[in-house]
């Protein structure tokens, strides 16, 4: 079965067409109602992600989840990703241990690098340093995972000689996700560890991917684990409407307006609609439609990447007002799953007993 999630930036862009500007205290407020309603409506989990610059109010994340925990049953609550270069292991793991305990044992860390600078030099950091950082405190936050006292030096963070990290979260394990973008290096390394992988796939074709999630598989069979314990995610942008066509006019203003943002800063062109309609196509990474469209379009992407255990739908990128994405929210956990779920319970059936591979038949998603 894929889980169905959705991962939120919490960003204060308002709408293209808004003369409004948004408040933190909206935003905030928005946001938690966001991950109530697709707690109620059955989505699978939710994602926070971490940032430190203005038009962001998600820098303290696990705040954030802990106010939802409160208001929430069911759904798991995840980081988008935990920018774990710039952070210390010992308090992100008691962070969200004390997260598990708040939400019932329904947390999970998602470990990346961060695809933006800001971090590094506001808590100290040389960029240079990048994936040095990053190994060494993975490192560092398994280990803390697997035993309270820790006995572990490294270059970038003070030794600890065996004093206790407290609390223990509800879930042993608790889950860790390795955040990944286009790096082999990433992918072996989430392999090798045995680690979940959540790709970020934002862009391109997703078919392009495939020979770096087989490296992330194959290094993780060489390691001994099983293909069950190798779940591949995916983070991708994604939005529903009641029609394809309004699902687009809908997205598209806003998404020009974050990536024209975005491009001005990295030195890419201005965002296009010719580039949007390409991305949301049969063959692009994007998610943008009705729910027979998108649910088709996730079961094709499954095939495509050899099968996933979870899609998360990244909508905030587009600054949506916040009536549409509550209902874009709607239609993914009331109609998009239910099609979902009943191609895997007929390929069940079809093949007999219980079938908890996310390697479904080809034509699957003709079936939606």
């Amino acid at each position: 079965m894929i889980e169905l999630g959705i991962d939120s930036f919490a960003t204060l862009m308002a709408p293209p067409a808004s003369v409004v500007k948004v408040t933190p205290v909206e935003r905030l407020r928005n946001l938690l109602a966001e991950i109530e309603l697709a707690d109620q409506v059955g989505i699978d989990a939710f994602g926070v992600g971490e940032h430190h610059r203005r038009e962001f109010v998600d820098s303290a994340p696990t705040v954030i989840l802990g106010a939802a925990a409160a208001r929430t049953k069911r759904i798991r609550l995840t980081s988008a990703v935990t920018v774990l270069s710039a952070a210390d292991p010992v308090r992100v793991f008691e962070e969200f241990a004390t997260l598990d305990f708040i939400s019932g044992g329904r947390a999970e860390i998602i470990a990346g690098r961060g695809s933006a600078t800001e971090a590094f030099p506001l808590f100290g950091y040389k960029l240079e340093d990048y994936d040095a950082l990053y190994a060494e405190k993975l490192e560092l936050l398994l280990k803390l995972r697997d035993d309270p006292y820790v006995h572990w030096s490294g270059k970038h963070r003070p030794p600890l000689t065996g004093q206790g990290v407290y609390p223990r979260p509800l879930q042993n394990p608790l889950p860790v996700w390795i955040g990944v973008g286009g790096t082999p290096q990433s992918f072996v390394r989430a392999g090798t560890l045995g680690l979940p992988l959540m790709v970020a796939i934002i862009g391109g074709e997703p078919r392009r991917f495939r020979p770096l999630v087989d490296l992330y598989r194959e290094a993780g069979q060489r390691a001994g684990f099983t293909p069950d314990q190798l779940k591949v995610g995916v983070h991708a942008v994604g939005y529903l409407a009641g029609s394809n066509e309004r699902a687009a006019e809908d997205f598209f203003p806003g998404w020009a307006q974050s990536f024209t943002e975005i491009g001005r800063e990295r030195g890419w062109p201005p965002a296009t609609r010719p580039q949007f309609d390409r991305a949301i196509g049969p063959g692009g990474a994007y998610l943008i439609g009705d729910a027979k469209t998108v649910a088709g379009k996730i079961m094709d992407l499954s095939a495509t990447l050899g099968g996933i255990s979870r899609l998360s739908f990244q909508m905030s990128v587009a600054a949506l007002p916040h009536a549409q994405a509550m209902h874009a929210i709607e239609i993914l956990g009331r109609d998009v799953a239910p099609r979902i779920r009943q191609v895997f319970n007929e390929s069940n059936h079809r093949f007999g007993g219980s079938n908890s591979s996310t390697q479904l038949p080809a034509g699957s998603s003709a079936r939606i």
